[in-house]
């Protein structure tokens, strides 16, 4: 199993709305990503922008190949681009490397 960080930037002035829509996430899209092999999916927002992700996957790169498979995912990427400095999250976001997990 993989565990995967990754950081974005949502834009400062777009922070109120990206909360509220995720509050409601698209039920396609939330099974499209259990289907790719997204687990224990977890997004963080700091108030100035810094957008932080975790998930666990077998593997990352089939599971982005998945979802990059999808019509919802297209619909939703482009929906959200204008809310993130770099535009696509899919296509812009920055994986860290793991340095230490406690078990």
């Amino acid at each position: 199993m993989e565990r995967v960080c990754f950081l974005l930037q949502v834009r400062p002035e777009r922070l109120g709305e990206y909360r509220e829509r995720h509050k409601a996430v698209w039920p396609d899209m939330l099974d499209a990503l259990s289907k790719a092999g997204w687990r224990n999916y977890s997004l963080f927002l700091r108030d100035d922008g810094l957008l932080v992700g975790y998930l666990e996957t077998d593997d990352f790169e089939a599971a982005q190949r998945a979802m990059a498979g999808t019509d919802v995912n297209t619909r939703w990427q482009a929906d959200m681009a204008p809310f993130f400095v770099a535009g696509r999250p899919d296509e812009g976001l920055l994986t860290l490397d793991e340095v230490f997990h406690l078990d």
